[in-house]
């Protein structure tokens, strides 16, 4: 392991206690001696610097790295290349651009090196205790390290959480994916929670209350577990509940924007996971934001009734389905393009534990897509049709009186368009496409006979 900092030594560590022999390295001297102290009495050992930790290392060597993405990536690998052995074998389990594993998996399989692509979810707790994984690359080098990713991932019913997802950069764009449909749940339950907040007057211990009660339904998951917890944490400086001390400015490591431009490339739509890249754009643009603020004012609304705590439960599970209908859309658009082979119950299966998306939601996604690997969306699938004819009324109600206060719904209401823009008999792209052709003789086609029509003369 080449990166010792908390996701690669917890890996590593985790490795070692299920008793197989692990090397780490990292330039930090005090994080190598961390390693030993907390892999005490376990198969770790490290090296001071690369040569030596190569050299307690079998052949051919199976080297993994977790290091932040991009640039330092390159630089670990030209560092180890000039050491390497034709055979060797890295394995990259960050969170990579997946066009930069295709672009290092031909770099160095002309030097005879294999190179994987591994996504890793899970977090700190995942590393050290199960993550999900999801490996890319050549069958073979899957094949090396299999026994070991089973070992350290997640399990569910006695089933790890990892396998293999296809060739070249497959198990990074399914992560990429993974983490585009976390944007879009944080966001959905970020507006659920604003609601809860400014328009029933519900302080966060209650908001903790709430969200605890619904994990114990339909809605049960990792990330409606954890908003329980962080809601219900008060701040021993001033006693207040601290979600109440942050601020409200969201961060971003790329993953998102990634998956909304693979969407955008590959003519997916994903308005969801698109709308909560653009909000935490939104909450950074502070000063923008108090300008717009004090230009308007904080009081522009109707009023109107207060939508009940069973209806927004009922709207968030509805969210929810469709937030993931759209990732794993994406996903069967990337597998037949890039010739990923994805076979979509196999993620739904190893999401189900370890990762941070993980929710019961997906075992009957699992169901779903393996009874019919032909099904072209979720939202099709008879249970979750059924789910969504129950629950979009209430989605409906909810966005509505989210407008009627002025509370932003935009990941709520762009599923719920989601939604009704494929159910729609027609859609107005028909003055689109009549638009086009008069300004552009694009073309059209019509409804009655065959063909690509043009008419010069829609002025006339």
């Amino acid at each position: 392991m080449i990166g010792l900092g908390t996701m690669g030594r917890n890996f590593l560590l985790n490795v070692a206690e299920h008793g197989i022999a692990g090397v780490g390295y990292d330039l930090d001297a005090g994080k190598r001696e961390l390693l030993l102290k907390e892999g005490a009495g376990m198969p770790v050992d490290v090296g001071s610097d690369l040569p030596e930790f190569l050299s307690k290392l079998e052949s051919p060597r199976n080297i993994m790295l977790l290091v932040p993405a991009g640039k330092i990536v390159d630089a670990v690998i030209n560092d180890l290349v000039p050491h390497l052995d034709p055979a060797d074998l890295i394995i990259d389990g960050g969170n990579s651009h997946f066009t930069d594993t295709d672009r290092r998996i031909a770099e160095l399989s002309e030097k005879k090196i294999g190179f994987m692509g591994v996504g890793v979810s899970g977090g700190e707790e995942g590393a050290r205790h199960g993550a999900s994984i999801m490996p890319g690359g050549t069958k073979e080098d899957y094949d090396r390290v299999d026994d070991i990713l089973k070992a350290v991932a997640a399990k569910v019913d006695g089933e790890p959480c990892v396998a293999y997802m296809g060739k070249g950069s497959a198990g990074h764009f399914v992560k990429m994916v993974h983490n585009g449909i976390e944007y879009g749940l944080m966001q959905i339950i970020g507006e659920t929670y604003d609601y809860l907040r400014r328009v029933k007057g519900k302080s966060a211990g209650e908001i903790s209350e709430i969200f605890a009660e619904w994990n114990t339904t339909e809605l049960n998951s990792f990330l409606v577990e954890i908003t329980a917890i962080v809601l219900k944490k008060v701040d021993a400086e001033t006693g207040r509940f601290l979600v109440d001390e942050v601020l409200d400015e969201a961060g971003q490591k790329g993953t998102g924007k990634w998956t909304s431009q693979a969407a955008l490339d590959l003519g997916v739509p994903i308005p969801t996971i698109d709308s909560a890249v653009s909000m935490r754009q939104i909450s950074a643009i502070r000063t923008v934001r108090d300008a717009v603020g004090g230009a308007f004012g904080k009081d522009l609304t109707d009023r109107g009734d207060a939508v009940a705590t069973a209806d927004l439960q009922k709207a968030l599970t509805a969210a929810f389905i469709i937030t993931y209908a759209q990732g794993m859309s994406l996903l069967q658009a990337a597998s037949a393009e890039f010739g990923y082979g994805l076979d979509l119950s196999e993620i739904a299966k190893i999401w189900r534990g370890g990762c941070i998306i993980r929710s019961a939601m997906l075992e009957e996604m699992r169901k779903a897509f393996g009874g019919a690997s032909n099904l072209e969306n979720l939202m099709i699938d008879a249970q979750f049709a059924e789910a969504l004819k129950a629950h979009t009324p209430n989605l409906r109600k909810m966005i509505t009186a989210c407008t009627r206060h002025g509370i932003p719904a935009l990941c709520l209401s762009s599923a719920l368009n989601y939604f009704d823009a494929f159910r729609a008999e027609m859609l107005p792209a028909n003055l689109i496409q009549a638009q086009r052709d008069f300004f552009g003789a694009h073309t059209y086609k019509r409804i009655d006979k065959e063909g690509t029509f043009h008419s010069p003369d829609w002025d006339k």
